[in-house]
């Protein structure tokens, strides 16, 4: 008779979560041989792994009917704004790809995910992502090579955007919309992308999405200022694959003029200050959010420097009633773009939560967005996401015409007639309403 260990208790909280080993080392990023310590109680496991692991009991504990309208997968997803937005639209997420570790926890953490967070998208085929309605994306921008194809087929090479995106990211999501052809995709991007190469790079994504895959495409630049107290300019591609009568240049921003003190910490110069937000205790700002006496001195001399020289560059000092810079992922350096006023003190950065809040991933109602990272992996995370009201704006703007195409797709596809059988009539009547909004 075999003798087993007794279970240490991070051992019993794995097995209680439904974890392997395995899962923990990819959640966690941690090797095998600091897991297997955690696992025989050998060294305490970090806190963060322990709180990760309790969300996921937390959320396993909590069983809700699928009284989703459509299925959207989720690719460089990030801290899962987009998802973040088209759950509120009505949709279900059945597949997410994300590379980056901290990026999965805080995704893990915050989301009820029925599926593995999967890792680098490159190495993932077509066939092995669900079928879905909907493909959202906000892909990095990477040099696109652009080359004659007389003189690809010279060489027996393959041409369209099989040869003139691949080895970038945009190739991945092309080929996976290729496979599948869902009902419409969304992809966003930063301003850039429109004027990058000298407008090339964007003409071939249009080219490969509207000519090559044949998708109705539109895109339209807007600025997260008519939503958050930010000026970040962003482009948003949306394509259908059947011809609804969808109008992108028909979204209404919204007229709420909102300002920089509706989103700071109460007390920051303003005794007055009341909290919209579901924070719980109302601590004042701490003291490590101040800017040093030594890299104060350092912004301002380099303001100074380039000031003399005629270049721009320089700190971003703002008031409760301003509108910020664009929130970058660099902000954890210095904070220099986004930096708060504070009476008879040096000008201090942004808080995480604060930061939630400028990316709207923090609303006042809402239950808080969990950030269970450093914060220097939450400044770069927020400053890499987007601002989950504008995605949920366009994605309530897409809804009907959504809708419209997956109801079309039952009524011709006898495949999925049996999924119709599923379909309860409450389900049924919300997709009739939006399609006749």
């Amino acid at each position: 008779m075999t003798i087993q260990e007794p279970l240490t208790s991070f051992s019993q909280l794995r097995e209680k979560a439904g974890m392997t080993l395995e899962d923990v080392m990819a959640l966690t990023g941690k090797s095998k041989s600091t897991v297997y310590r955690w696992e025989k109680g050998q060294v305490p496991a970090e806190k963060l792994a322990i709180k990760v692991i309790n969300e996921r009991i937390s959320r396993s504990g909590t069983t809700r009917k699928d009284d989703s309208d459509f299925c959207f997968i989720d690719l460089f997803a990030g801290i899962g704004g987009m998802r973040r937005a088209f759950e509120s639209a009505g949709g279900r997420c059945v597949f997410t790809s994300e590379w980056n570790k901290y990026a999965r926890i805080t995704y893990q953490a915050n989301f009820d995910c029925d599926h593995d967070v999967a890792g680098d998208i490159t190495k993932i085929h077509a066939s092995e992502i669900p079928a879905h309605d909907v493909l959202v994306a906000g892909f990095p921008c990477q040099p696109f090579s652009i080359a004659g194809v007389s003189k690809k087929n010279s060489l027996g090479r393959a041409h369209g955007f099989l040869d003139k995106t691949q080895g970038t990211l945009f190739f991945d999501v092309a080929r996976i919309i290729e496979h599948h052809r869902p009902a419409a995709f969304l992809l966003e991007n930063v301003k850039n992308l429109k004027s990058h190469d000298k407008g090339r790079t964007f003409s071939t994504i249009m080219e490969t999405l509207q000519e090559e895959l044949g998708y109705n495409v539109q895109y339209r630049v807007l600025d997260a200022q008519h939503w958050v107290p930010q000026h970040r300019e962003r482009v948003f591609i949306v394509g259908f694959r059947d011809g609804v009568e969808f109008d992108f240049s028909k979204l209404q921003l919204p007229d709420i003029n909102p300002k920089l003190g509706d989103i700071l910490h109460p007390g920051n110069g303003d005794e007055e200050a009341e909290e919209p937000f579901t924070t719980g205790a109302k601590a004042k700002v701490a003291d490590k959010y101040t800017l040093t006496e030594r890299l104060w001195e350092y912004l301002q001399a380099y303001a100074d420097k380039h000031k003399a020289k005629g270049n721009g560059f320089g700190f971003g000092i703002n008031g409760k009633d301003d509108i910020t810079r664009t929130l970058s992922a660099r902000y954890h350096k210095d904070g220099s773009e986004i930096l708060i006023a504070q009476k008879g003190k040096r000008p201090r950065r942004l808080t995480p939560r604060e930061c939630a809040r400028l990316m709207g991933f923090d609303m006042p109602g809402e239950p808080l967005f969990e950030i269970p990272v450093s914060d220097t992996q939450a400044y770069r995370q927020f400053g890499n996401a987007v601002v989950v009201p504008v995605v949920k704006a366009i994605a309530h703007h897409m809804r009907p015409q959504v809708i419209a195409s997956v109801e079309s797709e039952r009524l011709h596809s006898p495949h999925l007639a049996i999924a119709d059988l599923f379909v309860d009539e409450e389900k049924a009547s919300r997709r009739k309403d939006a399609v006749e909004a």
